[in-house]
């Protein structure tokens, strides 16, 4: 993602070879950015800022339980609970989700 290649030159990690093109670094999954000179041009993006979240719409949870599970074994499961609406688990997996 091109927020993921927005960091200060100071901070560029090299992830390519003196010389390497701008596709080249790209395919290798970097960024590319050759508007300064003294650091590297090609280099490792930042890491995906990622939380985790629990479903809001009940069409969209993934069973983490089983029939008649409680809250306190639904959360040592590592998973959410809320016991409504009928019909839909009432323990479920987070989502994960970049910010």
């Amino acid at each position: 993602a091109r927020c993921q290649c927005k960091q200060p030159p100071s901070e560029r990690r090299n992830c390519g070879y003196p010389g390497i093109s701008a596709a080249a670094c790209r395919r290798a999954g970097c960024c590319f950015n050759a508007s300064l000179s003294g650091v590297p041009w090609c280099f490792v993006p930042k890491k995906k800022k990622v939380k985790t979240i629990c479903p809001i719409e009940p069409h969209a949870r993934r069973n983490c339980g089983f029939p008649g599970i409680t809250a306190e074994q639904c959360k040592k499961k590592g998973c959410c609970f809320r016991p409504h609406p009928a019909g839909v688990p009432w323990c479920f997996y987070h989502h994960v989700v970049e910010e």
